[in-house]
């Protein structure tokens, strides 16, 4: 497998199946309404519609769509502390979110550096 791929299916992974896994641990009881509200968080990526190219694999998602911005960030992070229920849920979600793209792009683009 090339590292490409390895970029995509890492990606993957963590924005569709290790929710399941946040799930089971901070949500127990209702795991899989936590499971599929932090799935339902992945419709944060609408904001990169606004872009273009609509797709660009190079690109960091953190700081350059609107709902990608650190401001927004922030707002997620608060909202894992001061909300309750569902919304804590969601807050949860898309702070892992942000952690996927983030780790997308910082640490794939600077693997080379890890194997030194």
């Amino acid at each position: 497998m090339e590292l490409s791929d390895w970029r995509t299916l890492v990606h993957y992974f963590l924005h569709l199946v290790f929710p399941v896994f946040i799930a089971l641990v901070f949500f127990r009881k209702n795991w899989k309404k936590g499971y599929f509200l932090m799935l339902a968080t992945m419709l944060v990526d609408l904001d990169h519609l606004l872009a273009t190219p609509l797709f660009d694999p190079d690109r960091n998602s953190i700081g350059f769509h609107p709902l990608h911005s650190y401001p927004m960030i922030a707002l997620y992070f608060l909202g894992t502390i001061f909300l309750k229920g569902n919304l804590r849920i969601i807050s949860v979600g898309l702070l892992f979110h942000m952690f996927t793209d983030f780790q997308d792009y910082y640490f794939w683009n600077n693997i080379h550096q890890f194997f030194k």
